[in-house]
């Protein structure tokens, strides 16, 4: 399994940086809580649109204010992101979220002088605990919502009905200990991301949204910074295959996934597999013996490393949120994206009941792309 990077470049999960941590920009200014490097991303990509829309070259009040998970592919990829915010003119703050039984206590005492100050929040994630913590003690009134990927299509659906938050993959569970514990914060969170007279909620997707829920702004992401940034790329002659977790997350068999993907990169040529970071190593060391792929783990989100490039003339994904940002992000180019729906057939007895009809959404619903049969051909 290949660590590099699609350059060739060595790249280290757990490579050094500078320091990242930085105090809060003045009093009232813009925080923003991302967990995924995909949700700093598009923070980066809010905070370029919201520039350009108030005649600015790029703000000067945002700071990002990283939540670190504990996986070190997600901690990685974020460093790296990071460096990109800084660069951007943005403070970056750093804090180990999760770094042991004390370190949330500890996260929030430190921010909640900044959380009260702060005339605007910038959130990636309204499923996240953690974030639903931080609503709670936070007194802006201008709430920013962006992509969390395919997410923020139940997100906002959700919102729209008036539902608890619950993640679409863990629908249909009774809810455990923690999600009782937590069930005052989840509410209070529904009703600070529900707009009202002094309050507004803005979210920035690029998801396509049947609902809008009222009061609620939507504004449309176009990957406009990540294409003024990066690009255009060198294309390839073969095509490359983009993973999935969906098999980490319970929803699809592991044994139909490594045959889907076998069939899918023999119908197309493949010769590249993107590993998702969650993926876990035993199965892609098996997808990489039973394929002949090379495995690449990205040090970077995949719609950068597209746009950076060399990417092949065809991206092939399953249902997943680059089938809706990789048209965007590559738009001007000749890179072809497909889609490869999921069989039913292919989900576990474990999957949520609503699992079949949501990713058949989240294809059904992507703009710009190719739709293949789950026998990867179209």
């Amino acid at each position: 399994m290949s660590e590099h990077g699609p350059d060739g470049a060595t790249r280290d999960a757990e490579q050094a940086t500078p320091d990242l941590r930085a105090p809060g920009r003045r009093p009232g200014g813009t925080l923003a809580f991302v967990e995924s490097p995909v949700q700093l991303l598009n923070v980066l990509e809010w905070a370029h649109a919201d520039a350009q829309r108030a005649g600015m070259g790029t703000r000067g009040d945002l700071t990002v204010v990283v939540l670190s998970p504990r996986d070190p592919m997600s901690r990685g990829q974020l460093r790296r992101v990071a460096e990109l915010a800084r660069d951007e003119g943005h403070a970056v703050r750093w804090e180990e979220a999760r770094g042991g039984a004390g370190a949330p206590l500890k996260t929030v005492g430190a921010l909640a002088p900044d959380l009260r100050r702060a005339a605007r929040i910038v959130i990636g994630d309204p499923f996240s605990r953690y974030v639903q913590l931080l609503l709670t003690i936070t007194r802006a009134r201008d709430l920013v919502v962006v992509d969390d990927g395919t997410a923020t299509m139940e997100f906002i659906a959700q919102l729209a009905g008036g539902e608890r938050l619950v993640r679409w993959h863990r629908r249909g569970g009774r809810p455990g200990p923690r999600d009782l514990v937590f069930a005052p914060f989840a509410r209070a969170a529904v009703r600070r991301l529900t707009p009202g007279p002094s309050s507004s909620v803005e979210v920035f997707s690029s998801m396509p949204v049947d609902e809008i829920p009222e009061g609620v702004r939507l504004t449309p992401n176009t990957f406009a910074w990540t294409r003024a940034r990066f690009g255009p790329p060198r294309l390839t002659r073969g095509a490359d295959l983009v993973g999935t977790s969906l098999v980490e997350t319970g929803v699809v068999d592991p044994d139909r996934y490594l045959t889907a993907v076998t069939e899918l990169a023999r119908a197309h040529n493949a010769t590249r597999y993107f590993a998702h970071r969650r993926e876990s190593a035993e199965k892609l060391h098996e997808l990489a013996s039973a394929t002949g792929l090379e495995i690449v783990r990205p040090d970077l989100p995949l719609e950068l490393i597209a746009r950076r490039g060399p990417i092949g003339r065809t991206i092939l994904s399953f249902p997943s949120t680059v089938v809706h940002t990789l048209p965007l992000a590559l738009a001007g180019t000749e890179v072809e994206v497909a889609v490869c729906d999921i069989d039913p057939a292919w989900l576990t007895d474990h999957a949520s009941p609503r699992a079949e009809g949501f990713l058949s959404g989240v294809t059904g619903s992507a703009r710009g792309v190719r739709r293949l049969s789950s026998t990867g051909k179209g």
